[in-house]
């Protein structure tokens, strides 16, 4: 299965990623993490990304999709899940044609979609220990003793992307650049929207069920 996850920060993609990954065998691949192992190891591609960065410019789309396509070309038989890529329409355009000229193509694309009040809600609601990085929510997951981590005892703090300003920065940028992805893949027949509104269990268990079919057929 070659899978590409789609949703707005704090819609779960972490968490569902996570789960199907254990689930069924797929490699996982996050533009973050490929990006940082490209650094550290000073590669080529990873040389030219830094230089983007230590000047504070973004990484352009080419050197991006390289990255994604040379680690797409090292992914066993049982597939991959994409998280964090494409990121826009252009990416996930040049990313068809690389797998086009392999022969591959994106199976499925699972959408989280997710009210943006209820983001918002998530998001700036978790609290972190800045020992051991436990993370809580004042609601939804409280430690035992208020303000506390239940691990060290360390106080819980409000990381600063976690503020409603940056969090609504956030989802911004992600309506203006990323949420057109689901336009472009719709346009192939192969979105499944999935309602992120709900518990992380109910939403995994209706992933599961719409992949265990695909994996059936």
């Amino acid at each position: 299965m070659r899978i590409v996850l789609l949703g707005a920060p704090g819609s779960g993609k972490g968490t569902q990623c996570k789960s199907i990954v254990e689930r069924y065998g797929l490699l996982h691949l996050s533009s973050g993490d490929i990006l940082r192992k490209e650094r550290a190891a000073g590669s080529d591609l990873g040389k030219k990304a830094q230089s983007y960065m230590d000047s504070g410019a973004l990484v352009p789309d080419e050197i991006i999709i390289e990255m994604m396509a040379n680690a797409i070309g090292k992914v066993p038989d049982t597939g991959f899940i994409l998280d964090g890529f494409p990121r826009t329409v252009n990416q996930a355009a040049e990313l068809d044609k690389s797998l086009n000229h392999s022969g591959q193509t994106i199976d499925i694309i699972l959408n989280l979609d997710v009210n943006d009040s209820i983001i918002l809600d998530r998001i700036t609601g978790r609290r972190s220990c800045p020992q051991c990085g436990a993370v809580y929510h004042v609601r939804n997951l409280k430690p035992k003793n208020t303000g506390l981590c239940d691990n060290d005892g360390i106080e819980l703090v409000q990381r600063p992307d976690d503020t409603p300003e940056v969090v609504a920065n956030r989802l911004e940028t992600y309506h203006e650049q990323t949420e057109p992805l689901v336009d472009y893949y719709k346009n192939k027949g192969t979105v499944f929207d999935i309602d992120a509104n709900r518990s992380a269990d109910e939403v995994k268990n209706e992933v599961f069920e719409m992949l265990d079919s695909l994996v059936i057929t």
